[in-house]
């Protein structure tokens, strides 16, 4: 999963290139969080996420030429190719929404969780954002408001310590955005975010607190290995911190773990890999295929 979603956003980064595509934000590098946390959840659990979703669709079992429709504005796109790359929902799939709004998805998250509280549904709430939305007062309120309603949701951040252009260093003087969490009465915990098994097991545990009826808070510590939106340079972020960022790349470490333990060698890894590409390929010319909306359809789905 984790090879699959990094081969659609570098192909999603290459159409963009070419022209092919609008441009989007990428969450190259964060790919273990995803898998990791939406490998423990439920069928019935609810997600919202951030304008880096595509890994979080992918890992929750998208298709990736619904996919690759929405964001050329197709109709065969799960939103009919009204949302883009940024507003992508998909309730077949629990994926409520998409927020582009920084922190947009912190509020809103409290409202699902309240309504499943109140209805007595099955399920619990899984909201992702990063350490940008963490510096908002939306984050702050949303976990008070959790915490006193004692919601169901389960807050990760994916800390990837980039703000669009500015270093997290430059916006807070804490390490952890964990230990935040402690004033509103939540438990939290920081775990390596570029460790697949590591975070799903965390994520497994956070989630029995979750399920007993108290909202809990997951760091993931990660690095963003592209730019904030496509196309950037990242002619901001220092040469030597990228490249050690590579050389702690979730992919390459979990496939040299596979390989040491021996649950899979070399071969079978490369054979993975190029079953993931020729299944982007493919999402490709499904999308390319797709035909634009209708104009009929330039209101719907516009207002209840």
């Amino acid at each position: 999963m984790m090879q699959l979603i990094r081969a659609y956003e570098e192909q999603a980064a290459a159409l963009q290139a070419e022209s092919g595509a609008p441009g989007t934000c990428t969450s190259v590098g964060q790919e273990a969080c995803a898998v990791g946390v939406i490998a423990a959840l439920g069928r019935d659990d609810l997600i919202l996420t951030n304008h880096r979703s595509a890994g979080h669709l992918l890992a929750r079992g998208a298709d990736p030429g619904r996919l690759f429709s929405e964001v050329m504005g197709r109709r065969d796109g799960y939103c009919k190719g009204k949302s883009g790359s940024l507003h992508i929902s998909a309730r077949e799939l629990g994926v409520i929404l998409t927020s582009t709004i920084v922190g947009g998805e912190l509020g809103l998250a409290c409202g699902v969780g309240l309504s499943q509280k109140m209805l007595h549904r099955a399920g619990v709430v899984v909201c992702f954002f990063g350490d940008g939305a963490a510096c908002e007062g939306r984050f702050h309120e949303s976990l008070n408001l959790a915490a006193v309603w004692g919601l169901p949701i389960l807050f990760v951040c994916e800390n990837n310590e980039w703000q669009a252009f500015v270093s997290r260093r430059e916006t807070m003087l804490a390490d952890r955005i964990a230990s935040w969490a402690a004033p509103f009465g939540i438990d939290s915990v920081t775990v390596d975010g570029n460790d697949v098994e590591a975070v799903r097991a965390v994520a497994t545990a956070a989630l029995d607190v979750v399920r007993s009826g108290k909202p809990f808070l997951l760091e993931a510590r990660t690095y963003r290995l592209r730019g904030h939106f496509e196309p950037d340079d990242q002619a901001y972020v220092d040469a030597q911190e990228l490249a050690s960022a590579w050389a702690r790349d979730p992919l390459s470490r979990f496939e040299g773990s596979l390989q040491e333990s021996r649950r899979l060698d070399a071969d079978a890894i490369a054979t993975m890999r190029a079953a993931a590409k020729s299944r982007v390929d493919a999402a490709v010319a499904y999308a390319m295929d797709s035909p634009y909306p209708a104009i009929d359809e330039l209101v719907t789905d516009v207002y209840a």
